[in-house]
């Protein structure tokens, strides 16, 4: 069984750096799939993420306002616990 990872209106809004009005109207549009629990809408994060990567817009404010303002933060700095240079292709090329 797969494991889906669901929002609420407010947690989506959040995360991907939009209004809540914003998702309500992506959920009015059927833009977005979800399920309603006890009158609450919970979103999947996989349309959610499909949904934010169709509008150059909506891609940048991820960027900017959303979890993709984070990214960077996340790279390992300390070499220690980064990826050994030998164990790297170095015709591996990020897909993307």
């Amino acid at each position: 069984m797969e494991n889906i990872i669901r929002l609420s209106v407010s947690e989506a809004a959040k995360l991907f750096g939009v209004s809540s009005k914003t998702i309500r109207l992506a959920i009015k549009e059927e833009e977005l799939k979800y399920i309603v629990v006890k009158g609450r809408y919970k979103i999947s994060f996989a349309s959610l993420v499909e949904w934010s990567q169709k509008s150059t817009r909506r891609y940048k404010q991820l960027q900017k306002q959303g979890l993709g303002q984070f990214v960077d933060k996340w790279k390992i700095r300390n070499k220690k616990y980064s990826p050994s240079q030998k164990l790297i292709d170095p015709t591996d090329k990020p897909t993307g």
